[in-house]
């Protein structure tokens, strides 16, 4: 039997959380020998919600209107010997079903309510000394609950997805980042045989021909990196200003310089896992940039303190 006229699949309309729903949409699965008649005119008494319930005889036919139709709710009455509700509710969840289950049955709740919950419904009703409007609340928040955890899946996956891109985009900025400063090693490999064959000065052929930076330098980067991340461009000036010298005593090129920086940089993006990347990205940007405007201010006191020393004017203090 049917209270309804038959619908299209449909979901339950954005209710605010907490309350009733206007109306609900409801599949009983019960047995021939007790029909849902009752159960349609204690719902019908009640004005707080519009319950259209519809009535499946048997395991069989509920199956059957289940893929045929979606509902908010399933009642299932649990009559043994002729519907085990327990085992038919574990095995719409065996099978993936999705929709809030709820059990009516004789036996109390102190009975049957923890093995209801063992095979996955959502609650039980004694339908001995439920009320109306109780049984309206318990089928409101069992749809309730399964919205909210069909929304928490979603926002699940798209945090997901959105970390995964993140990691993508980080992968593709370290590869061109180590492609630029590949390229820019290359091109400071040809000034370096340009400075040997004597059309530069012997200062920028040993600027070219610095060795790779040592291990400590890569260490004290490798903090700096960190806190920078941390706390900012904004905080540091001082130690800013420290790893500049530290690269100039080195003898470091731009090249080498940004070579070092992706290197820490790829271990610190590696070392986050599956957190976000764009943070530690944009600030790690920051920090190369401001490190090689310091680099090339030092570059530039120290040439001109050399060039002042060879003309006999006081040297410019750094």
């Amino acid at each position: 039997m049917s209270t309804s006229v038959k619908h299209s699949p449909r979901t339950l309309p954005a209710t605010p959380w907490g309350i009733l729903p206007p109306r609900m949409r409801v599949l009983y699965v019960t047995t021939p020998l007790r029909t849902g008649g009752w159960l349609a005119e204690a719902f019908a008494s009640d004005s707080a919600c519009a319950m259209h319930l519809e009535e499946a005889h048997g395991a069989t036919a509920g199956l059957e209107r289940l893929r045929e139709v979606v509902f908010d709710a399933v009642l299932v009455s649990h009559q043994p010997g002729q519907l085990d509700a327990l085992a038919f509710v574990d095995g719409l969840r065996a099978g993936g079903a999705e929709e809030p289950l709820v059990v009516l049955g004789q036996p109390s709740e102190q009975e049957l309510s923890a093995l209801c919950y063992e095979v996955g419904a959502d609650a039980y009703v004694c339908v001995n000394t439920a009320t109306t409007r109780s049984v309206l609340w318990i089928v409101a928040r069992a749809t309730e609950r399964h919205h909210l955890i069909r929304e928490n899946r979603r926002l699940l996956q798209a945090e997901r997805h959105r970390l995964q891109f993140e990691q993508h985009e980080a992968q593709r900025l370290l590869t061109e980042q180590r492609g630029l400063a590949r390229d820019s090693q290359g091109a400071c490999d040809e000034d370096s045989a340009t400075c040997e064959a004597g059309f530069l000065g012997s200062r920028a052929a040993r600027v070219c021909d610095a060795p790779p930076l040592a291990e400590p330098l890569r260490d004290h980067y490798r903090e700096m990196l960190r806190a920078h991340v941390i706390m900012g461009s904004g905080n540091l000036t001082s130690e800013m200003g420290e790893l500049a010298e530290m690269l100039a005593g080195a003898r470091a090129t731009a090249p080498q310089t940004m070579q070092l920086h992706v290197q820490v940089l790829e271990e610190l993006v590696q070392g986050l896992g599956n957190r976000s990347a764009r943070h530690v990205l944009s600030r790690a940007d920051l920090l190369l940039l401001e490190v090689l405007v310091h680099l090339a201010e030092r570059y530039r006191l120290r040439a001109d303190a050399t060039a002042a020393v060879g003309d006999g004017t006081p040297a410019i203090e750094e």
